[in-house]
């Protein structure tokens, strides 16, 4: 018998130095063209959140006059922001009235307006980033009501 040896192949490409491995990033396109912009109104999430976002309904409400969706939303957090500011002023006055006792046990209601109207802005922020709208029925009424 003879022995016949092993054939021998060259490595396409040594490793890299240091033990890693590398890919090599892809080749520019033909004609060295770029990427196109991104599409006019992709920023309609980015105002959408806005406009629940307490007093920032106000960017939307004027720089996209031209998108009613965005501005259906940012006229009702308006009317949120609104009905928010005078459940507050309501709050306090009632708190200023009350006598100490009386005031110190209503004084846990301010968390729950608190909290409630967050959550409440979260839920319109959800659903109007997956394109639906959250009628809230009074205060999205009085928002849509007002014209800027």
């Amino acid at each position: 018998m003879s022995e016949i040896p092993p054939p021998t192949v060259p490595p396409a490409t040594p490793p890299p130095p240091g033990g890693g491995s590398y890919t090599p990033p892809p080749p520019p396109p033909p004609g060295g063209t770029i990427p196109p912009p991104a599409a006019p109104g992709s920023d309609r999430t980015l105002m959408i959140v806005l406009s629940y976002a307490w007093i920032l309904f106000l960017i939307p409400l004027l720089t996209k006059k031209e998108d009613p969706e965005v501005q259906w939303h940012a006229k009702s957090g308006m009317g949120i922001t609104i009905g928010e500011l005078g459940i507050w002023v309501a709050y306090y006055i009632i708190m200023f009235v009350l006598p100490s006792a009386i005031g110190c046990a209503v004084s846990a209601l301010g968390c729950v307006i608190g909290v409630g109207f967050l959550v409440l802005r979260i839920i319109c922020i959800v659903k109007g980033t997956q394109g639906q709208r959250f009628v809230v029925p009074v205060l999205t009424d009085l928002g849509q009501k007002i014209n800027i």
